[in-house]
């Protein structure tokens, strides 16, 4: 007979944001959804990392990921953007440091 636990034990763990690192990215992505520039995300959290992804538009790849990855904390930082075509733009350990570089982008699209 083979045995598989469940409960507690049976989960893998899991990397996620927690209730304060998502409301400083659903703020910053409110405003940029307000501004007409975003208009989807997607959240995935697995064994070593959290991503929230940003699509400009539904079913395609995403134009951003912010990731928070906790074996950088002590490193370069936990938290990192990503652009579509895999540059890191801005890594470090405050996620609100981190998440300005993508609030130039919402400051050039209310001037335009």
């Amino acid at each position: 007979m083979h045995f598989q636990p469940n409960g507690p034990a049976a989960r893998t763990e899991q990397v996620a944001f927690d209730r304060r690192e998502l409301g400083v990215i659903l703020t910053l992505y409110g405003r940029m959804v307000a501004a007409g520039e975003w208009r989807d995300y997607g959240i995935s959290h697995l064994s070593d990392v959290a991503v929230f992804a940003i699509f400009r538009r539904t079913a395609e790849h995403p134009i951003y990921r912010i990731e928070k990855r906790p074996r950088l904390r002590d490193k370069q930082g936990q938290y990192s953007v990503i652009g579509m075509d895999g540059r890191i733009l801005k890594r470090g350990h405050d996620l609100k440091a981190v998440l300005r570089v993508l609030e130039r982008k919402l400051i050039r699209a209310v001037e335009s």
